[in-house]
């Protein structure tokens, strides 16, 4: 059994010109450092300062330096990275407005984009991924459980969310706001999800 924190990472300014990344690899802008270290001080406050904190990401720019500032704030060992907790790849939507993308191709979740990971690959990926992290930090912290951050993606941790809720969560409207938190038990191959932040769109 291991408690789970999925951190959506920091700002970039693509964030904040509401255009999609992807596995487009754009790195934080200044409020999204802020916005990772601010996430770093809530999880101290939150997190068993006994506890063997491990920190994993993505590997995109965005998500790692989320993690390494994180990571200081925690005191914790440098993150691992994981290919497998990348953001979905949006294929010829990636660089696009939300707006732009919409009137090309209309709803986000029925969408078929050129291109495009589908939403059950994506969270095949992110729950196969999240298995192997949990693993990792499990066999490094052994005896202990660790207390386990891992900075993903907004695509990624929804698609977790859904799994974990049998689709009930996030509501429709809802976005997981950049430096939000999400906390999940783990075990074997139940997720169950414990708290999550959103923000009405």
């Amino acid at each position: 059994m291991t408690i789970l924190t999925l951190v959506r990472h920091g700002e970039t300014d693509w964030n904040r010109d509401g255009r999609i990344q992807g596995s487009t690899d754009i790195p934080l802008n200044d409020t999204g450092r802020q916005q990772a270290r601010d996430a770093g001080r809530a999880l101290r406050e939150v997190i068993d300062a006994d506890a063997a904190t491990v920190v994993a990401s993505s590997d995109l720019l965005r998500a790692a330096e989320t993690a390494d500032l994180i990571a200081a704030e925690l005191g914790a060992d440098e993150p691992r990275r994981y290919r497998g907790l990348r953001e979905r790849a949006y294929g010829d939507a990636e660089g696009m407005t939300a707006v732009d993308f919409r009137t090309r191709w209309g709803d986000w979740y029925t969408a078929e984009v050129p291109g495009a990971e589908t939403w059950d690959d994506l969270r095949g990926r992110a729950l196969e991924t999240l298995r192997r992290v949990v693993q990792d930090a499990r066999r490094t912290t052994s005896p202990a459980a660790p207390a386990l951050v891992v900075v993903a993606h907004g695509a990624l941790i929804r698609e977790v969310i859904r799994h974990a809720t049998g689709g009930e969560l996030p509501v429709p409207g809802e976005r997981l706001p950049n430096g939000s938190a999400h906390t999940f038990l783990m075990e074997r191959d139940r997720v169950q999800l414990l708290s999550y932040v959103a923000a009405t769109v």
